[in-house]
């Protein structure tokens, strides 16, 4: 098993090395969100990002990558998930689910002798 999670390993850094190096060389080095520029000396801290959030979709054009710096990158990923878990709730018959909970329900018993 260790053998086959080293190798998916290896083949996954050999493949990210791989779309890594020919966006670097399609896109100029820039962060794609905030324009922070890159040279050589900081180049490590540019990351390659796919649009559409698939990893196996490498097109030689680069047509679904953008080059992000690590914060952006990190951000968009964070903003990426957040949006996932918010879908709204429908009901069977695929209008929304209506609301349950009742935020006055027992305010006449809670404030009942407080006169």
């Amino acid at each position: 098993m260790d053998k086959i999670v080293a190798e998916a390993r290896r083949n996954r850094e050999l493949r990210e090395q791989d779309y890594r190096e020919q966006a670097l060389k399609i896109y100029p080095w820039v962060c794609g969100r905030c324009a922070r520029e890159f040279t050589r000396a900081n180049v490590v801290q540019l990351t390659v990002h796919h649009k559409n959030h698939n990893h196996d979709d490498n097109p030689a054009d680069g047509s679904n990558w953008e080059l992000l710096c690590v914060y952006c990158h990190e951000n968009e990923h964070a903003r990426h998930l957040d949006s996932a878990g918010r879908s709204n709730p429908t009901s069977a018959s695929g209008a929304e689910a209506p609301s349950t909970y009742k935020a006055f329900a027992d305010l006449k018993a809670l404030l009942k002798g407080k006169e």
